[in-house]
């Protein structure tokens, strides 16, 4: 097995001619949580689709865990999207039981764990939940599969500030790192920064850095926003 979960080869990513990637290459061990971060439009949506398998690359190759990254991936890869995209007519638990019964590494009983620390009523029908509710509930989704690779679109947009830093400590009580890494996007950079070992930044389709956390502060002196500012704007 390769150390690297996620491997990148010159990948292109273009949509009607427009160049989303361009020429991308990148590895992403394992047992890691890693940032992908800089503006918007900057490519870090396509990068987690093409890693989720939900768009092939115009050129060059995106493996997960060994195998080339399409929708037949799905039971290595849990994919918290940026969209809302739940059906708004469940339950919280029928959506939660669906989820269980689409993948099968779902774990109902940390589903439930996770339901109570995120104080979700289950009999809630979806469309009735506030924006953060329902980005709890994405959240809850994401963390109670046992899947080696977890993608986080922007996990925290829409959530209260208030309750970021609980959520925060959530990902970390729910994730096995023995087993899971955890590549997210955001823009709440220094919020997530006490959970990361590394961070990608990107901007107009190219990778402008990566490197792990310890050596941004330890070697550069650095804090992650600083980092992030110099990387982008090479």
């Amino acid at each position: 097995m390769s150390d690297h979960i996620v491997c990148f080869s010159q990948v292109t990513k273009k949509y009607l001619g427009q160049v989303a990637l361009n020429n991308v290459s990148f590895d992403l061990p394992r047992g890691k949580i890693i940032a992908l971060v800089g503006p918007n439009g900057s490519g870090k949506s396509t990068i987690l689709k093409l890693t989720a398998g939900l768009v092939h690359p115009s050129q060059g190759a995106v493996t997960v865990n060994g195998k080339t990254a399409e929708r037949r991936i799905a039971g290595e890869v849990a994919y918290l999207s940026e969209l809302d995209i739940l059906y708004p007519f469940f339950t919280v638990a029928e959506t939660i039981k669906f989820n269980a019964g689409l993948f099968a590494d779902f774990d109902e009983q940390k589903a439930g764990e996770i339901l109570s620390f995120m104080q979700l009523e289950p009999n809630k029908k979806v469309k009735h939940l506030s924006k953060g509710n329902r980005g709890r509930l994405k959240i809850l989704l994401a963390l109670s599969r046992r899947a080696p690779l977890i993608l986080m679109d922007e996990p925290l947009a829409g959530l209260d500030p208030v309750v970021r830093d609980s959520i925060i400590r959530s990902m970390i009580s729910y994730l096995d790192l023995e087993e899971q890494t955890v590549f997210m996007s955001t823009h709440e950079v220094s919020e997530v920064e006490p959970l990361l070992d590394m961070v990608v930044s990107v901007n107009g389709g190219r990778i402008m850095g990566i490197d792990e956390v310890d050596n941004i502060r330890e070697q550069h002196g650095l804090s992650l926003v600083e980092w992030m500012k110099e990387t982008l704007v090479k």
